[in-house]
C-alpha cells in the first residue's frame, strides 16, 4: 500500500450495533503520515476528527488487541454495504454516511473484517478506514473519531467502542488469524411464538422439547479439521472462486442461559450455545454445519451423516429444510496477531 499524504492517515476501529433500519428519506493530535490512530467515545464536533483507523465494537477482547469495527445487527440490513435501490441499509452505509461528517478531502470507505446475512447479530466485528484531511491538518487523534461517528450513529443502533492505529499493511478482512461465530439455540417451546419476547429474533426455536446433545458433540467431532466444506456452502456467485477447503478448530455446544432467564425458571426452556471457530468460512456455512448438527440432536441424521455429507463435497447434497435461520448467529470475534495492533504503543500517544 502506498504511503498516505499528509493529513492522512489509517485507523481500525470497533464498534457495537443492532437491526439495520429503514433507508430515511432524505485540532487533534499529530501523528506519522502512513500510520492508522485508534478511537474511543466522546461526542465532539465532527470537523474535530479524522486519520486512519481501525474500529472495535462490542465485546472488544482482553488488552484491547483488535483495530477493528464490531457491528451488532437483530433484524435485516446485514453488515454489507447495500445498493442504493435496496429498501434496508447495511452497517457499513450507516457508517460511511457518519464518517463523511469527518469532511474528509476523499470519501471513506470502510472495510469490514466480516460480512454476514441479513438477521445475522454480531457482538464483535472489525473494521478499517483510511481518513485524508485538508494539507496542514494533523490526524484525528482515535479518541475523537470515535465520538464523532457516535454522535451521528445516534439514531441507530450501531456504536463504535474504540479504534487504533495501525499501519498502512494491516486489512481488517485479510489480517484476522480467526473468527468465531456462536449459534444460540432453545429447547422447551412447543412453537416459535413461545419464544420470550425479550429472545424474539435472538435465538432459533427448533421443533421438538429437546435436543440429544450427545449425539450433536458426536457428529461436531467430525467437521473439525482441515475438509473440503462443499456441502455446507450455499450455492452462490463466489462458488467459482472461493476454495471450500476450510480447518475448522473449534465446534463446541454448551449449556448457556437466557436474558433474565432466572425470572421464568418455570416455563423449562433450556438454553444452548453452538460455537465454530476457524480462519475463514464459506457462505452460509456455519448455518448450515448448526442446522444438520439440529437434526442430529433432533433424530433426523445419525452421527455419521455429517462424516457421509463431508465425503460429498456437493452442496445440492445438503438436506432440504434444514438449515439454521439467521436470527440465531452472533460473530463472536475476530483475532489478529498483536504485532499487527500495537495496543502498548497506542496507548503511550
Amino acid at each position: 500500500m502506498n504511503e498516505n499524504p499528509p493529513g492522512q492517515g489509517r485507523v481500525a476501529c470497533s464498534d457495537s450495533q443492532g437491526r439495520a433500519a429503514p433507508r430515511p428519506e432524505s485540532g487533534g493530535q499529530t501523528g506519522t503520515p502512513g500510520e492508522r490512530s485508534p478511537v474511543s467515545a466522546g461526542c465532539p464536533r465532527a470537523e474535530e476528527a479524522a486519520g486512519r483507523a481501525a474500529l472495535q465494537g462490542a465485546c472488544l477482547k482482553a488488552g484491547g488487541r483488535k483495530c477493528n469495527l464490531i457491528p451488532r445487527q437483530l433484524h435485516a440490513g446485514g453488515v454489507m454495504e447495500t445498493l442504493t435501490d435496496q429498501p434496508v441499509l447495511g452497517v457499513q452505509n450507516y457508517l460511511e454516511r457518519a464518517a463523511q461528517n469527518l469532511r474528509p478531502i476523499t470519501a471513506i470507505k470502510f472495510y469490514v473484517s466480516s460480512r454476514t446475512d441479513t438477521g445475522v447479530h454480531a457482538l464483535c466485528n472489525s473494521a478499517h478506514l483510511d481518513v485524508q484531511r485538508a494539507v496542514g491538518k494533523p490526524p484525528f487523534p482515535a479518541s475523537v473519531i470515535v465520538s464523532a461517528l457516535n454522535y451521528h450513529l445516534k439514531p441507530e443502533p450501531i456504536r463504535i467502542l474504540s479504534a487504533y492505529r495501525v499501519s498502512d499493511n494491516f486489512h481488517a478482512r485479510f489480517s484476522a488469524l480467526s473468527r468465531t461465530y456462536i449459534y444460540r439455540l432453545v429447547t422447551g417451546c412447543s412453537h416459535h411464538s413461545q419464544i420470550p419476547v425479550f429472545e424474539r429474533d435472538l435465538c432459533w426455536a427448533p421443533k421438538g422439547d429437546h435436543l440429544n446433545v450427545p449425539a450433536m458433540q458426536e457428529a461436531a467431532g467430525s467437521l473439525l479439521g482441515t475438509h473440503d466444506f462443499s456441502t455446507f456452502r450455499s450455492v452462490s456467485s463466489e462458488k467459482p472462486f472461493k476454495s471450500p477447503i476450510k480447518t475448522l478448530a473449534q465446534a463446541d455446544i454448551r449449556p448457556s442461559s437466557g436474558f433474565m432467564s432466572h425470572h421464568y425458571e418455570y416455563r423449562g426452556l433450556q438454553f444452548w450455545e453452538l460455537e465454530f471457530k476457524s480462519r475463514s468460512f464459506l457462505y452460509r456455512q456455519v448455518r448450515r454445519m448448526a442446522g444438520a448438527l439440529v437434526a442430529v440432536g433432533q433424530g433426523r441424521l445419525a452421527p455419521y451423516h455429517i462424516k457421509e455429507l463431508l465425503e460429498m463435497r456437493d452442496p445440492l447434497a445438503y438436506p432440504l429444510n434444514t438449515m439454521a435461520p439467521a436470527a440465531g448467529l452472533f460473530l463472536k470475534s475476530v483475532e489478529y496477531d498483536d504485532a499487527d495492533v500495537d495496543t502498548e504503543g497506542n496507548a503511550a500517544e
